[in-house]
């Protein structure tokens, strides 16, 4: 008795076998196959050839799904290494969406030599979380901007709920903030698009690896106020300015504060100490000034502990056009996937895609 499958013609065969595959990977319960949502750049030479890097970007805000895939062509094309760049997309279409609380591929942090934090108030799925949590457990070194000091929001009834940003217990108090970072969230203290904020380098940190060729970092976001917990050397001040020009004066009655710092922190088992970056900036707009953007990269470098390779004049020029979008809430450009950034001469952003800021909610009366 022949196979039913060979009285089908050959052709509608091949049609039928593409379709089957179509339905696996888009349908659930029927052998789903995740679709790729992770962005790689694989960089050839340089000094962080055999390094990997791993990117996570979604916040509310600040356009991290524009800074950092930036950064990270920037580290792979001039320098050599391996940047996957995650995103959190919507479930259903794949399309970035900084608010979303799914963050497809953190599994490569398996392999991270670096994890680079650009995230806000997340809860994602336990297995999204969780190799986060190895990662930390093994005293990854880390990067973090921005809103990475309030990186989750998650319930009190959650087995993770001591990465928190308010977290109340004394092992972890405020979280993965707190404790990996160095400082939660604990408020503004600048006004965006009133005042930007003047990075003034300590003089002991100009010799730093990571201020080499680094002289005036300007940011354009507001600043944040903040209390770095002891242990951390502070590398430079956050000076709130008068106004959005960056030769503007102090703004009255804010005096600098902790803007840039590096620490250590200790893997579970204590075997081993990560190091740490933060900085309370680094939206969409910072990274344009040249300072900030090498300010960044040697970070990166340093932390991945390759500062012998930091020279003050590396390469930090942008790969592709770097367009980007006026960081605010509910600003990021619609209709892009992860891999839509694929080629490196692929505009970050594209301008012709839509931004489409919703309209306030109206309040109950």
């Amino acid at each position: 008795m022949n196979h039913p499958f060979r009285r089908i013609p050959r052709t509608r065969t091949f049609h039928w076998l593409a379709f089957l595959l179509l339905v696996s990977i888009t349908s659930p319960g029927f052998g789903q196959i995740e679709v790729p949502q992770s962005l790689v750049y694989n960089g050839t030479t340089g000094i962080g050839v055999g390094k990997h890097i791993v990117f996570l970007a979604g916040d509310h805000e600040y356009r991290s799904e524009e800074s950092l895939p930036a950064l990270a062509r920037i580290l792979a094309v001039h320098h050599g290494f391996k940047c996957t760049v995650l995103f959190t997309v919507d479930p259903e279409s794949g399309e970035i969406d900084p608010a979303a609380d799914f963050l497809p591929g953190t599994e490569a942090l398996h392999t991270a030599d670096l994890a680079v934090f650009f995230l806000r108030f997340k809860n994602l799925p336990a297995e999204q979380m969780q190799p986060i949590v190895d990662y930390l457990e093994r005293g990854g070194p880390i990067v973090g901007l921005r809103t990475s000091t309030h990186a989750f929001k998650i319930p009190k009834d959650s087995k993770f709920a001591r990465y928190d940003f308010q977290f109340a217990g004394d092992d972890y108090a405020r979280g993965f903030g707190r404790q990996v970072l160095g400082e939660s969230w604990s408020g503004h203290y600048g006004k965006n698009h009133v005042m930007c904020t003047r990075l003034d380098i300590l003089p002991d940190a100009k010799t730093h690896p990571i201020m080499s060729g680094v002289t005036k970092p300007w940011a354009q976001s507001g600043g944040y106020w903040t209390e770095p917990v002891e242990g951390c050397t502070v590398l430079a001040n956050a000076q709130p300015l008068e106004s959005m020009l960056p030769d503007s004066p102090p703004a009255k009655d804010k005096d600098p504060c902790p803007g840039v710092w590096i620490r250590e922190y200790a893997a579970k088992d204590g075997s081993k100490k990560g190091r740490v970056f933060t900085t309370t900036y680094g939206a969409s707009e910072d990274i344009v000034d040249l300072d900030f953007r090498r300010m960044m990269i040697n970070a990166c470098i340093w932390a991945a502990g390759l500062e012998t390779g930091i020279e003050p004049d590396l390469n930090v020029d942008f790969v592709g056009a770097y367009q980007p979008s006026t960081f605010r809430f509910g600003g990021h450009r619609r209709g892009i996937k992860p891999t839509d950034l694929t080629g490196l001469n692929v505009p970050i952003m594209s301008t012709t895609k839509p931004i489409d800021i919703p309209a306030p909610r109206q309040k109950k009366k």
